[in-house]
């Protein structure tokens, strides 16, 4: 990551301040949702009666920090094996679209940082562990519907489908 990134997000959290970041459901499900940034849509459906058939709940604003705490929660919850990616990725970070490209190629090591594979999001280096990576690109089925904030259709998803995961 760079110096300006950093700055930038330091200032995004005082001015543009995010609370919401995930929300806990069925400890015994094996699948999470990701919302991306549409926050609405994580209210939403944080309160209600999907959480009965998800085990969290969360969002995704950028592609370096906000995979690095996706990956270290998924491998520290190993009965998630499931990830919905849902809601409207980020415009300019593309968090989603950088997390799709970590589980299909991975990283490459580029000047002593891990830069995701293909990624065209502008700052596309995670810090994780190799090992976490392996655990999601081996472990986990994602399910991609990038785009889709239609919580009706989101909860058919998981209804209709969520024994499978």
């Amino acid at each position: 990551m760079n110096a300006l990134g950093d700055a930038i997000g330091k200032i995004c959290q005082i001015v543009l301040p995010i609370h919401e970041e995930s929300f806990l459901g069925n400890q015994n499900s094996t699948l999470a949702v990701c919302t991306l940034s549409s926050m609405s849509l994580l209210r939403y459906l944080a309160h209600s009666d999907l959480m009965h058939h998800v085990s969290i709940i969360g969002r995704l604003l950028s592609e370096n920090k906000g995979i690095d705490s996706m990956l270290s929660h998924l491998n520290d919850n190993r009965h998630i094996t499931s990830l919905l990616i849902c809601g409207t990725d980020v415009m300019g970070h593309r968090a989603g679209h950088s997390l799709l490209k970590l589980y299909q190629n991975g990283i490459v090591h580029d000047n002593g940082n891990n830069r995701i594979v293909d990624s065209a999001s502008p700052d596309p280096y995670v810090t994780i562990p190799k090992h976490m990576i392996d655990h999601f690109q081996n472990d986990i089925t994602i399910i991609d519907m990038i785009g889709q904030t239609d919580p009706r259709l989101i909860f058919k998803w998981v209804i209709d489908n969520h024994h499978r995961y």
